[in-house]
């Protein structure tokens, strides 16, 4: 009778330790998976630099987040636009110490300064980025422009005579009928006169303006907005800006496109 109760008994034993076992495997709770995908945002402001082939802008946006994948923006920028066909000089003269001439675009008339506003909305068209990852969309805006014209001003050469004796003196003229043919020749141009002369005349063109690009956000739903963003832009004015001396050979237009870069630094926030 011993035997067989301590038989039986390790029996139970086993039958106990077994069951155990399976109820351990049975009710032990499921690994936690961290999904990084993003918390949600409802506001985001961003700053941007932008270069383009005829100028650069700095610019902020004000965004709205619809959803993930979506969102709505106010932009406002302030930047300079030339014309392509512009060419920076410098005759590396001396006039009197410690006057030496300045750089200058030969053949300018206006230089502009570029206001644009516009409403834009920016899309992800890749999976939702984990953290620290590259997420792909693209981005398009439009809205008004307004060029505002500064008349260039150089430091023309005049020779003035005074008792027999013949000077040379300096005079800061922006281009007029008067001076056309001493303002387009090269050798009676000392320089160029400093920037701010001529902010007293400005005036201003209005216009259209519109971008389309293709933007590569690190960190797509962090705290933090990091990207870099190229493609084209478009201004159209509502008549040609007069920002060269126009010749036979050279003609003003009406509208500049342009191919840009630009880098993105922000913050989203509830």
């Amino acid at each position: 009778m011993m035997k067989i109760s301590l038989k039986y008994t390790f029996i139970l034993i086993l039958v106990a330790i077994g069951f155990e076992l399976v109820g351990q495997k049975t009710f032990q709770p499921k690994a936690t998976q961290f999904d990084w995908k993003g918390i949600v945002y409802r506001k985001e402001r961003a700053f941007e630099a932008r270069i383009h082939t005829n100028g650069g802008l700095i610019a902020m946006n004000f965004g709205e987040i619809k959803t993930y994948y979506k969102t709505k923006y106010y932009h406002l920028s302030l930047g300079y636009l030339k014309d392509p066909r512009e060419k920076r000089l410098n005759r590396n003269l001396s006039f009197s110490f410690p006057d030496r001439s300045r750089a200058f675009a030969f053949g300018k008339q206006n230089s502009v300064i570029n206001i644009r506003a516009g409403l834009g909305v920016k899309r992800f068209i890749s999976e939702k980025a984990k953290r620290k990852g590259i997420a792909i969309g693209y981005d398009y805006q439009i809205g008004p422009s307004l060029a505002i014209l500064k008349p260039y001003y150089l430091e023309l050469l005049y020779s003035v005579e005074s008792g027999g004796v013949t000077d040379r003196v300096l005079k800061t003229e922006k281009y007029t009928a008067e001076n056309a043919e001493k303002f387009t020749t090269f050798n009676e141009v000392f320089g160029g006169a400093g920037y701010f002369t001529g902010f007293g005349e400005l005036s201003v063109v209005p216009g259209i303006q519109a971008n389309l690009g293709l933007f590569f956000s690190m960190g797509a739903f962090d705290k933090y907005v990091k990207a870099l963003e190229i493609g084209l832009m478009a201004d159209v004015y509502a008549k040609k800006l007069p920002i060269l001396i126009e010749t036979e050979a050279v003609s003003n237009k009406p509208y500049f496109i342009n191919f840009y870069v630009k880098f993105i630094m922000g913050k989203r926030s509830n």
